[in-house]
């Protein structure tokens, strides 16, 4: 038995999964305290479906919290900045590039010290551990908390940001350290800021895991529970700690991981609905496709694994207004207010869903409490959601062949017509809560990034270093080493370094240790 949870910024799913099947599924507005949200959605199907809680193996749980409080600036601590890179780095501080607000709230303060790898990991420079001791004493006398290290060509090698680490916590003990190798890829500014971004969160991850153990602790629930990252896989709980920034765009995966499970497809589109937006996404051999560009997170560069998806201000609560150019539907959202504030549920105010159980193909609320909305409101409406849908869906798309899509989310009624370049489009059953069931049957992974001298090495022999490197990561996340299978490999020669550089990326997932597999579309209510 599993239970998945994903925890969004209108509601609250949970879902009971037993084996290959779902049991119950519960969905409620998501609260101010995340313990008191979680209790109450695992508490209803629990009670639903009458599964005592001693019976429960796993809980999975999917989470906006960390991404939402970086954009938002909300529990950030300032940041001891350690950048290995010197003589060849310091053109370009720390946070350069960063938006001024953010800036000044992580910004604690930088230290360049001398250090650093070549690309095929070979030393360019020793280490000055003196200066390392140093920042690390001055950090703490300042009375920062936590602290980022990021060394020149670290993915590669990553042993003078350990032994960095070791001499910081030796001048600091209480210092929480985040180092860019575990975090990012090439490119050492953008390794710097994810890292930089993951250690203002320390304290708040602390504190929502300490969260989820609360609610799990009430309902009586003694089963392990892992946390979902932004590939569609699995942290325990110790590493979501440690790596808090890996959990961002883990809500638009796990609905898109569900909608490949229960439409039974690999490759498709999917539309995710929520309460305040719409994320676009491609499943390509059942995983999210990855971002190959630079994402911005608040305006901040960062390289680490993402899913590329496109998130639109529409969902079910989005706001609708009459303006002299036409229809006008979001950003803006009522949110969780949603089943108080739309007119459909004796409310005062107008939204998509509105417009939708207007136009007679929604059957939610109250339709008599929309009659009075004009019909040419409801149906230029109805047409810019369409449109807005259908240019994301072309935006997104890498050929012009036609696809399957698959509509999931809570607000997935808001589309009721064939979008223009797809296929089909399906709406599986239990489509509302694909977040949640996307939570309750993800896999754990692991990733090699990294460049080899293939004259050095010979490709065969990096290949097999890359699997069995990212292999040992995901062993080390929980995964079972028997299930294991490579996803994505990536060759990229680099013609502008020696000794016949290549860069190599190899990802693979594999079952938690004592999980057994679920198998896609088998799901019996």
């Amino acid at each position: 038995m599993r239970i998945g949870v994903d925890v969004g910024g209108t509601n609250t799913d949970a879902v009971i999964m037993d084996g290959q099947r779902v049991l119950t599924t519960h969905k409620t507005p998501t609260t101010a305290g995340l313990s008191d949200g979680i209790t109450a959605a695992i508490g209803t199907v629990l009670s639903q479906s009458g599964i005592d809680a001693a019976d429960i193996d796993q809980v999975m749980i999917g989470t906006t919290h960390f991404t939402n409080a970086f954009v938002e600036r909300r529990g950030l601590l300032p940041v001891g900045i350690l950048r290995i890179a010197l003589p060849s780095s310091r053109g370009v501080l720390p946070l350069s590039d960063w938006p001024e607000g953010i800036a000044k709230a992580v910004g604690g303060q930088h230290h360049l010290i001398q250090g650093g790898y070549r690309f095929d990991g070979h030393v360019a420079d020793e280490l000055d551990e003196a200066a390392v001791a140093s920042a690390a004493r001055v950090v703490r006398d300042a009375g920062l908390r936590t602290v980022a290290i990021t060394g020149l060509f670290s993915p590669v090698n990553a042993d003078m940001e350990l032994r960095a680490r070791e001499i910081v916590l030796n001048e600091a003990p209480d210092l929480a350290v985040t180092l860019s190798s575990k975090i990012g890829r090439m490119g050492i500014l953008e390794r710097e800021n994810a890292a930089v971004m993951n250690a203002s969160l320390a304290e708040l991850s602390h504190q929502v895991v300490g969260s989820f153990e609360s609610a799990l602790k009430r309902l009586n629930i003694s089963a392990p529970f892992f946390i979902s990252q932004n590939d569609g896989t699995l942290m325990s709980a110790a590493t979501v700690e440690k790596y808090p920034v890996l959990t961002f765009a883990s809500g638009p995966t796990n609905s898109m991981r569900g909608a490949a499970y229960l439409s039974g497809l690999k490759d498709a589109l999917i539309v995710d609905v929520g309460g305040t937006t719409t994320d676009i996404g491609m499943l390509v051999n059942g995983f999210p496709r990855e971002s190959s560009l630079t994402v911005r997170i608040g305006g901040v560069r960062t390289n680490f694994r993402m899913p590329d998806v496109l998130a639109l201000g529409l969902g079910g609560g989005s706001l609708v207004a009459a303006t002299d150019s036409g229809i006008l539907i979001g950003p803006q959202s009522l949110g969780y207010r949603l089943t108080h504030e739309a007119l459909a549920f004796g409310g005062q105010t107008l939204c998509a869903t509105d417009l939708a159980v207007a136009s007679g193909y929604a059957d939610i609320g109250d339709r008599s409490r929309v009659a009075s909305v004009p019909e040419g409101t409801v149906a230029a409406g109805i047409e810019r959601i369409h449109k807005v849908v259908a240019d994301g869906v072309d935006r997104m798309k890498a050929n012009a062949e036609p696809v399957p899509l698959v509509l999931v989310g809570g607000g997935s009624v808001l589309i009721r017509d064939d979008i223009p370049g797809t296929s089909e489009t399906i709406v599986p059953k239990h489509a509302g809560v694909a977040n949640a069931i996307g939570a309750s049957i993800a896999q754990v992974s692991g990733e090699t990034d990294r460049v080899f001298a293939y004259e050095a090495t010979g490709r065969e022999a990096a290949m097999e270093t890359a699997v069995r490197e990212a292999k040992a990561q995901a062993v080390e996340m929980g995964a079972d080493a028997e299930s294991l299978e490579v996803l994505d490999v990536e060759e990229m020669p680099l013609a502008y370094m020696p000794g016949g550089a290549v860069r190599i990326r190899v990802k693979v997932a594999g079952d938690l240790a004592s999980a057994s597999p679920p198998t896609p579309n088998q799901c019996g209510g």
